[in-house]
C-alpha cells in the first residue's frame, strides 16, 4: 500500500457547501487515493450522497452534535476526526480546512515527507484566492499561487524546518499517527474559534517534535467574507486566549486584541495582565 493510501485527509465543515464539495474534487488526483474524512459540526448535510455536496463519498463521516448557536467545537471535531481516521488504519494525518484546495502535488508530499520524517509536523504554504478570480478551477491554481507572507514558502521541491511553533497554523498541516500521539491531540479546553492551533503548537514544541514547511504541500484558500478582526468570534477569542495564557504564560492572538481594542470592544488591563470585555 502506498504512503498516500495510508494518509487520511480531515476537515472539518458546518455550511460551506460549495467550497467542500470543489475541495473533495481537488483531493481526487490521479494516482492513489487518501482516505477522507469529513467532521459535520452539526451539519447534517455534510456527507450526505442526495446533495452531492462533497462528489463521491467520503470514507468516514464524524458526526458531533453542535447546537446552531453554539461554539463551534474546533478541537474536539479534530480530535474525532483523527480518531476515526486511525481507525481506518491511516499512518499519516493531514488536516485541511474547508476553505482550502489542494495542488496536485499536495498530499503526496505531505505523505512522503512524514514516512521520511515522522517526527516533524509538516504544513504547507497557502494562498488566499481572490474574490474576482472565481470561479477557482483546479487547472488555474498554479497560476494564481502566492502565498501568505505571514508564513515560510519554500519553493516547490524544497523543504524548510525551523521550529517557529508560534508560526504554526490549521489550515493545512499533516502529522504522523505516532506525533499526534506524543503531542496528544487539540486540548478540548478551548472551545469555539482561536488559540487551539496555537495550543497544539506548543504542545507539540513540549513533546519535541519539529516543525517544518513543504514548497510541495500547495494550498489555496477559497474566498468568502469574513471580519477582520473577527468580531463575530469576540468571545471565543477572549476565552480562548485566557486559557491559553493559562497554560503557557504569554498572550496568543495579541494581533486580534489589540484590534479589539482599538475597536473599544476589550481593554487591557496592565495590572492584572488581563484582557477584558470594554
Amino acid at each position: 500500500m502506498s504512503d498516500v493510501a495510508r494518509t487520511a485527509v480531515i476537515t472539518l465543515a458546518r455550511g460551506r457547501h460549495e467550497h467542500l464539495a470543489r475541495q473533495q474534487e481537488s483531493l481526487r488526483q490521479p494516482g492513489p487515493a487518501p482516505l477522507r474524512v469529513l467532521v459535520s459540526l452539526g451539519d447534517p448535510d455534510v456527507g450526505c450522497d442526495h446533495d452531492n455536496l462533497a462528489g463521491d463519498a467520503a470514507d468516514a463521516v464524524v458526526r458531533l452534535d453542535v447546537g446552531p448557536h453554539d461554539a463551534l467545537p474546533l478541537a474536539a471535531g479534530r480530535n474525532a476526526g483523527a480518531a476515526r481516521a486511525l481507525e481506518l488504519g491511516a499512518t499519516g494525518l493531514v488536516f485541511l480546512d474547508v476553505d482550502c484546495l489542494v495542488g496536485p502535488r499536495t498530499v503526496a508530499a505531505y505523505a512522503a515527507a512524514l514516512a521520511q520524517e515522522p517526527g516533524t509536523v509538516w504544513s504547507g504554504p497557502v494562498t488566499y484566492l481572490r474574490a474576482e478570480d472565481r470561479p477557482y478551477r483546479l487547472v488555474d491554481l498554479e497560476r494564481l499561487d502566492h502565498p501568505h507572507p505571514a508564513r515560510p514558502a519554500p519553493a516547490t521541491g524544497e523543504r524548510l524546518v525551523q521550529d517557529a511553533w508560534e508560526l504554526f497554523w490549521s489550515l493545512s498541516f499533516a502529522v504522523s499517527a505516532p506525533a499526534w500521539a506524543a503531542a496528544g491531540g487539540f486540548d478540548e479546553a478551548y472551545d469555539g474559534y482561536g488559540g487551539e492551533d496555537t495550543d497544539f503548537g506548543q504542545r507539540a514544541r513540549v513533546a519535541g517534535l519539529h516543525l517544518g514547511w513543504l514548497g510541495d504541500a500547495r494550498a489555496y484558500h477559497q474566498h468568502h467574507p469574513t471580519q477582520n478582526p473577527p468580531v463575530q468570534h469576540l468571545h471565543d477569542v477572549l476565552r480562548n486566549a485566557r486559557t491559553f495564557r493559562a497554560r503557557w504564560g504569554w498572550w496568543p492572538m495579541t494581533g486580534w486584541l489589540e484590534a479589539f481594542a482599538d475597536q473599544g470592544l476589550v481593554h487591557r488591563d496592565e495590572a492584572r495582565d488581563d484582557w477584558r470585555l470594554a
